[in-house]
């Protein structure tokens, strides 16, 4: 599907959708609880779709009720694999539940995309291949078998949190305690401060013993819990960009300042690159790289460090980005770890396209508002924003559909 974009005066207020990353958590908290939970202000794209299908397929049973989820989790133990489970091409999913998996004793087959099965995911194969369980990886399908074991867990950090995060919600439910070790730096921190937060509401405790090591008391069980997901940073950062490329006619909405979300830095970024060129280190926020180009594009230009993990996400996002922009006029220079945006922005000279990728399409889309221009491959947002253009047609951009 392809959308035509003619320059607009977007204006109004809108309200972020709810945080993804923290719905992740609380469902699979919730699935690990003994007992009914509800988790309200979910929103269901594609990603959170994948999490609730794995667990269905682990014997969780869970019900919606508009825009609610009730989940009658289980414990540990009662965990069976039922079904493959799906992942799609939902990263957090896939590392989320291979721990999970691992609780249950049982082979489990977990499936997904092509791009989803070539992202990394040594950690947890060193992990199986040390404590001699079954892992076996083909283009689309990722199988493991094995009974996760207390003790001490080292791996880099500065490959992806999902791993810690995938740790961390069930090491406390084994019978003695855990340590996870991080070494070659944190990266995307905020996103395991976030996990330690979501396991706390449900009862359950951990915490950094040093600045790279966390400590995981064994033996303890989450409680269910009527939990309400916050408003997502990462999403309304286009939300925020749109704004200021229209002179701050757009009211955002539903975000708290205090949120522990790390993309809660996109304001403060996108300020910066709103009066001067300016250099902004992805290293936390590294789903703030499209939007953050894109802006940079339409602005003073800026250089972006922390880049390396964007080529590991749904596309490789530095190039998608470089791509695209091009057709803009703009310039994007890759490095290993960096990237340089400059350029004048001009009206694209021929089709844009999304990459099936989410965060492109709507980077992109907050450009073509301004200039105009088509762009092909919009359903991408059905993974976590499903509602984004229908947001955009309420703030009075002015767009029009077309099959391809």
């Amino acid at each position: 599907m392809r959308i035509e974009f003619f320059p607009s005066n977007a204006e109004g207020e809108i309200a972020a959708p709810p945080s993804k990353s923290m719905a992740h958590r609380y469902l699979v908290l919730a699935g690990l609880s003994d007992g009914e939970s509800v988790v309200h202000n979910v929103s269901f794209s594609q990603d959170i779709l994948a999490t609730l299908s794995c667990l269905r397929a682990l014997g969780v049973r869970w019900k919606r009720n508009g825009n609610s989820v009730t989940v009658y989790g289980l414990p540990a133990r009662s965990l069976k694999p039922e079904d493959f489970l799906s992942c799609d091409e939902c990263g957090s999913t896939l590392r989320f539940m291979v721990p999970v998996c691992l609780l249950t004793g049982e082979r489990c087959v977990l499936t997904g995309s092509e791009r989803l099965l070539s992202r990394p995911l040594s950690v947890y194969r060193d992990l199986c291949t040390e404590q001699g369980f079954i892992y076996e990886q083909t283009k689309t399908t990722l199988t493991v078998k094995g009974q996760l074991a207390p003790g001490d867990f080292i791996f880099p950090g500065n490959i992806s949190s999902q791993f810690v995060t995938g740790l961390l919600m069930t090491l406390p439910l084994l019978s003695a305690d855990s340590r996870i070790l991080l070494t070659g730096g944190v990266e995307s921190r905020s996103y395991i401060e976030m996990t330690l937060a979501a396991m706390a509401r449900f009862g359950v405790n951990a915490d950094w013993s040093a600045e790279d090591r966390l400590y995981i008391p064994g033996r303890q069980r989450y409680d269910p819990k009527d939990v309400t997901v916050e408003g997502d940073w990462s999403n309304a950062a286009f939300l925020y960009a749109l704004s200021f490329l229209h002179g701050g006619s757009v009211q955002v909405t539903g975000t708290s300042p205090d949120s522990l979300q790390g993309d809660r830095r996109c304001i403060g970024y996108i300020k910066s690159l709103s009066e001067h060129y300016s250099d902004i280190d992805l290293s936390d926020c590294p789903d703030l790289g499209p939007v953050l180009f894109a802006f940079a594009a339409a602005n003073h230009g800026g250089h972006f460090t922390g880049t390396k993990r964007l080529s590991d996400k749904e596309s490789d996002r530095v190039g998608a980005m470089a791509q695209e922009l091009a057709k803009f006029g703009v310039c994007v220079k890759a490095g290993e770890n960096e990237a340089d945006v400059s350029g004048s922005l001009r009206p694209p000279d021929t089709l844009l396209y999304g990459h099936n990728d989410h965060r492109i399409v709507m980077a992109l889309s907050c450009l073509l508002s301004v200039t105009g221009g088509i762009l092909e491959g919009v359903q991408a947002v059905r993974k976590s924003y499903p509602d984004f253009f229908q947001d955009l047609e309420k703030l009075k951009v002015n767009m029009h559909y077309e099959a391809g």
